[in-house]
């Protein structure tokens, strides 16, 4: 019986190890973030039409204007059946200061932010 509650321990701690690894790789893969900043959600779906020109406009204020306190866009897409998820990813690509991602992912990056409580 010992065997298996060691082997039932090991899985879990194996289990949590990876997690850990997986929102460490998440954080600094897809991100900046600093906890100094502010960060600017888009939370977009099936907005194909309209998200370029929403993002642009709005980057040409945030670039262009006075808005020097915003770090970075996070535009999540919330699993759009339309080009919205290509149309993001093109403009991430476009700008160094749009980070696209999905639901899931944006708030396991917000939850490992440093004073985010």
């Amino acid at each position: 019986m010992e065997f298996l509650w060691n082997g039932v321990l090991w899985v879990l701690a194996l289990y949590g190890l990876f997690e850990i690894m997986k929102t460490i790789i998440n954080t600094y893969t897809y991100t900046n973030l600093k906890p100094d900043g502010i960060y600017v959600i888009v939370a977009a779906k099936n907005q194909e039409k309209k998200i370029e020109g929403f993002l642009r406009s709005f980057l040409f204020r945030l670039i262009y204007g006075k808005e020097e306190n915003v770090k970075d866009v996070i535009v999540v897409d919330l699993n759009s059946t339309d080009e919205t998820k290509e149309i993001l990813e093109k403009l991430g690509d476009d700008y160094d200061n749009i980070k696209v991602s999905n639901w899931r992912d944006c708030k396991e990056i917000l939850d490992n932010v440093d004073g985010v409580k």
